[in-house]
C-alpha cells in the first residue's frame, strides 16, 4: 500500500477534526462563560445572571431583531433575483455574458465591497456628485443619513450585491445536477411563460440542490461584522458588532456579557434560519396553489426585466465601487461636487505602502498556507471518497457547511478564551488554523464537483500500464485538472483575505491583515487611506483569480487535451 493512500484514509478524520473541533470548543468556550464559569476572571460559579444582564441591556431587543430582518431580507432580495434572472435568461446569450461579468465579483471581500458602496452612495459620494450642482442644486454634501442609516438599509444594500454573485455561482453549479434544458422544454410546450415554467417544473428540485447555500447566506448576514462596521447602524448597532466593543472593553467583566451575547447572536441567528424556513413552507404553498390553479404567467415580461436589472445593477456596483476606491486612492485635492478630482498623486501610497508591508505579509503568508492545507485535505479526501464510494451524501455535505452557518461570533470567542488558556493566542499558527476552518469548506466545495465529473478512464489506462493511485493522481489527474483546482485555491486564497472576526479575535490586535487594517479605518474619514486599503484588499483577490485562469494555459498551451 502506497504512502498516498494511508494519507487519503487519515484526511476524512482530520478534516472533520479541522472544521467541527474548533466549533465544538468554540461553542463550549462561550457557553461556560456565559453561564459564569471563567476561572480566570473569577468566575467559578454557574449563574444566569449574566443574561438578565443582558436583557437589561438598552436597545438590545432592537439590535437582535434588526440582525434577524437583515438576514431574512438580504436572503430573499438576494435569491429572489438569481431565481428571477435563471428563470427569464436561461439559455440565452444575456445570461452567458452575465455569467462572466458576475463571476469575478466573487472574488471581491465584503468589506471592499461595502468600502466602495459607501464611496458611491453617501452624501458627497461619486454618485450625488455626478448629479451635482445641475440636477439637485447642492453646492455642498447634503445633511442626510444614508450611510449608516437607522433601518440599515445601506448595510443590506451592501450584503445583496455580494450574495447575488455567491448564489448565482452556487445556482450554476447545481444547474447540471438538473434536467433544466428538457424541464424549460416542457414548460414552454405546454404554454407556460419562462417564469412559471422554471418555478413549477426547475426550481424544486434546483431549491434542494442549493438550500445549504442559501442557510449561509442567511446566517452569515444576521451576524456579519465588518460590513456592519461599515454600513451598519450606530444607536443602536447591529448585535455582532456590540458583542466586538463588548469583547474589546478594558474592563474583563464585560467579557462575561460578550459571552451571553454572542449566545443570544446564536439564538438570532437559529431564529432566523427557523423564520426562513417558514418562508420555504408559505413559498410552496404558494407555488402549489399557483400551479393547481392552472396559471401560466405568460406575461412575465416586468418580472423577467426586474430581476435582469437588478442583476445588472449589482454587478455595476460592485464594479463602480472598486473604480471609486482606486480612484480615491490616487486622487489628489477633491472637492465637493467635482465628478473628478483636480489633479491627481501617488503620495497616498507612498505614505501607505510602509505602514501596510506588515499586515499585506501575514495576510499573504496566512491565506497562502491555509490554502494550500485546504487544498491537500480536499485532494485527499476526494480520493478517499472515489476508493470507498462513501462522502457524497447529505449529511457530509451539511458536515461541510456547518462552519458557514454557525455564527463566526458565537464560537470565535470561545476559541479566543481557549487560545489564551492554551498561551497561543496571537500566534501564526492558530491565526492558520482559524483561518482554515472557514478555507477549507469553499475549496472543498469548489473543487469537488469537477474532480467527481473526471472521467476515471484515464485512471483505469494508467492502471493498466503499472501506475500506482499515487503516481496516477500526480502525473495524470491533478495536471488534468489544473485550472480547477488553481480556481479552488483563488477561491480559498479571497476567503482568508476577506477574513475579519477571526483575524482580530485570533490575533489580538498583534497579528493584523490587511482587511483588519482597512476596516479600522472605517472610522476615520481619510477616504485616501481607506481607498488605499480597500483597493489592495480587492487588488489580492483579484491577482488569485488571474493566476488560476492565465496559468494553466500558459503552462498547457501546447496540450490543448488537458482543457476541462
Amino acid at each position: 500500500m502506497t504512502g498516498g493512500v494511508r494519507l487519503a484514509r487519515l484526511a476524512p478524520p482530520l478534516t472533520l477534526l479541522i472544521l467541527l473541533g474548533p466549533l465544538a470548543f468554540g461553542l463550549a468556550g462561550t457557553a461556560l462563560p456565559a453561564l459564569g464559569y471563567l476561572p480566570e476572571l473569577g468566575g467559578t460559579e454557574f449563574t444566569t445572571a449574566h443574561f438578565s444582564a443582558l436583557a437589561e441591556v438598552p436597545g438590545i431587543t432592537r439590535s437582535a431583531v434588526l440582525s434577524i430582518l437583515i438576514g431574512l431580507v438580504t436572503t430573499l432580495v438576494s435569491l429572489g433575483a438569481v431565481a428571477g434572472f435563471v428563470a427569464s435568461d436561461l439559455g440565452t446569450c444575456g445570461f452567458a455574458r452575465m455569467r462572466r461579468m458576475i463571476s469575478p465579483l466573487l472574488s471581491v471581500p465584503h468589506a471592499a465591497a461595502a468600502f466602495g458602496l459607501a464611496f458611491l452612495i453617501a452624501p458627497s459620494g461619486m454618485l450625488m456628485r455626478l448629479v451635482s450642482p445641475w440636477l439637485t442644486g447642492y453646492d455642498q454634501p447634503p445633511d442626510v443619513l444614508i450611510v449608516n442609516d437607522p433601518l440599515a438599509l445601506s448595510m443590506m444594500a451592501g450584503l445583496i450585491v455580494k450574495e447575488i454573485p455567491f448564489l448565482f455561482l452556487v445556482t450554476l453549479a447545481a444547474l447540471p445536477q438538473t434536467r433544466h434544458v428538457e424541464t424549460m422544454r416542457l414548460g414552454r410546450s405546454l404554454g407556460y411563460g419562462r417564469i412559471a415554467s422554471f418555478v413549477f417544473l426547475l426550481w424544486p428540485p434546483l431549491y434542494r440542490q442549493i438550500r445549504l447555500a442559501v442557510f449561509a447566506v442567511v446566517a452569515y448576514a444576521t451576524s456579519v461584522v465588518d460590513v456592519a462596521l461599515i454600513l451598519g447602524p450606530h444607536l443602536p448597532a447591529t448585535l455582532p458588532v456590540r458583542l466586538i466593543d463588548w469583547m474589546n472593553d478594558p474592563d474583563l467583566e464585560t467579557r462575561f456579557l460578550a459571552s451571553a451575547g454572542a449566545i443570544l447572536q446564536l439564538g438570532v441567528t437559529l431564529t432566523a434560519l427557523l423564520a426562513w424556513v417558514g418562508l420555504e413552507r408559505i413559498g410552496a404553498a404558494m407555488v402549489g396553489r399557483a400551479r393547481n390553479c392552472g396559471h401560466r404567467m405568460q406575461r412575465d415580461r416586468i418580472v423577467r426585466a426586474g430581476a435582469r436589472m437588478v442583476m445588472i445593477a449589482s454587478a455595476a456596483i460592485v464594479f463602480g465601487g472598486i473604480a471609486v476606491l482606486a480612484l480615491w486612492s490616487v486622487s489628489g485635492l477633491w472637492q465637493f461636487p467635482d465628478a473628478l478630482p483636480a489633479n491627481f498623486s501617488l503620495r497616498s501610497w507612498m505614505q501607505a505602502l510602509p505602514r501596510m508591508s506588515g499586515p499585506l505579509a501575514t495576510t499573504l503568508a496566512v491565506a497562502g498556507l491555509s490554502t494550500l492545507i485546504a487544498l491537500v485535505l480536499t485532494i485527499l479526501c476526494l480520493e478517499r471518497e472515489y476508493e470507498t464510494g462513501r462522502g457524497r451524501g447529505g449529511g457530509a455535505l451539511l458536515l461541510i457547511y456547518l462552519p458557514l452557518i454557525v455564527p463566526q461570533i458565537s464560537f470565535m470567542f470561545g476559541l479566543q478564551v481557549l487560545s489564551i488558556w492554551l498561551g497561543v493566542d496571537a500566534s501564526f499558527p492558530a491565526l492558520v488554523l482559524a483561518h482554515l476552518v472557514f478555507v477549507l469548506p469553499y475549496v472543498f466545495l469548489s473543487l469537488s464537483d469537477p474532480w467527481r465529473a473526471h472521467d476515471r478512464r484515464h485512471d483505469l489506462i494508467a492502471a493498466g500500464l503499472g501506475m500506482s493511485r499515487t503516481r496516477t493522481l500526480i502525473r495524470i489527474r491533478m495536471p488534468m485538472l489544473t485550472r480547477a483546482i488553481l480556481t479552488a485555491a483563488a477561491v480559498g486564497f479571497s476567503v482568508s483575505v476577506g477574513q475579519y472576526l477571526p483575524t482580530v479575535l485570533i490575533g489580538a490586535g498583534r497579528l493584523t491583515t490587511v482587511t483588519t487594517e482597512a476596516v479600522a479605518l472605517a472610522a476615520g474619514g481619510n477616504r485616501r487611506v481607506i481607498g488605499v486599503y480597500a483597493f489592495m484588499q480587492t487588488l489580492l483577490p483579484f491577482l488569485a483569480f488571474a493566476i488560476a485562469t492565465g496559468l494553466p494555459g500558459l503552462v498547457f498551451r501546447n496540450r490543448r487535451g488537458l482543457r476541462v
